[in-house]
């Protein structure tokens, strides 16, 4: 009986000393897989200004236009990105992207249109989500530069397919869709650049002389009137510059050929 007793506390610790062993084994095999991993992938940190900036490529941008490689796809990942700054008046061609792209604008105000639509204005702190395919260009508006982040995924290789320059005449229109109108023109609706600034000015004047002497009241402060006759603003004003009152009465003087 003792024999048998012996035999199996014998048995028993035969076994607990195999399973330990494999369990020792399988930790330095996992703490190897760990330092091989740990040896390999790492973080990476890419320094500000590390990167070489480029100009945008003539042939697909229109004006000064600069881009900052942020990071490149790294597999198994496909997705890359890059900072771009447009100076005012710069855009991209028309383009689509096989996959999408995100813009995150960092600085400054632009404008991204797809193509059949409206000119859609993106500022600072803005996320555009570019669908697959879709046909667009982006870049500044006129009078003031634009910085965004672009973020992309590359099908095949290829994460952009570029169409022809956004002309002139299309960036042209978009200016003149999208330009403030004067506090004139938004009073009487569009008219003469320069007599909406003439009248800009007087309304100035006007509102000016309000606010120095407001003890005087509605009644005695100078006051601005405004009248169309063939198709000319007249403007008189009390007082207010003589450039402005010469520029003025000339303007009185009616349209040549008009009735």
């Amino acid at each position: 009986m003792k024999l048998v007793a012996t035999l199996v506390t014998a048995l028993s610790l035969l076994t607990s000393g195999v399973a330990s062993a494999q369990a020792g084994d399988v930790a330095a095999a996992d703490a190897q897989r760990a330092a091989t991993v740990q040896g390999s992938e790492t973080i990476k940190i890419t320094r500000s200004g590390s990167q070489q900036s480029s100009e945008g490529p003539a042939e697909h941008f229109t004006g000064s236009a600069r881009i900052d490689p942020l990071f490149s796809a790294n597999s198994p990942s496909h997705t890359s990105g890059g900072g771009v700054t447009f100076e005012a008046g710069s855009r991209t061609a028309w383009h689509s992207h096989p996959l999408g792209q995100t813009l995150i604008v960092t600085a400054g105000t632009g404008w991204v249109q797809q193509w059949g639509g409206q000119v859609e204005e993106m500022r600072q702190g803005d996320v555009v989500s570019i669908p697959p395919g879709v046909k667009l260009w982006h870049g500044a508006t006129a009078n003031t530069s634009v910085t965004h982040i672009a973020i992309q995924e590359n099908l095949n290789g290829r994460t952009v397919e570029w169409m022809e320059k956004v002309s002139d005449e299309q960036y042209g229109k978009v200016t003149s869709a999208t330009k403030t109108p004067s506090t004139a023109q938004k009073l009487f609706g569009d008219f003469d650049p320069k007599l909406a600034e003439l009248t800009d000015n007087v309304l100035s004047h006007r509102m000016e002389c309000k606010r120095r002497r407001p003890a005087l009241g509605p009644l005695a402060a100078e006051r601005a009137v405004q009248h169309f006759h063939h198709g000319l603003l007249y403007t008189q004003a009390a007082p207010f510059p003589e450039s402005e009152r010469a520029l003025a009465l000339r303007l009185r003087k009616p349209v040549e050929g008009g009735n």
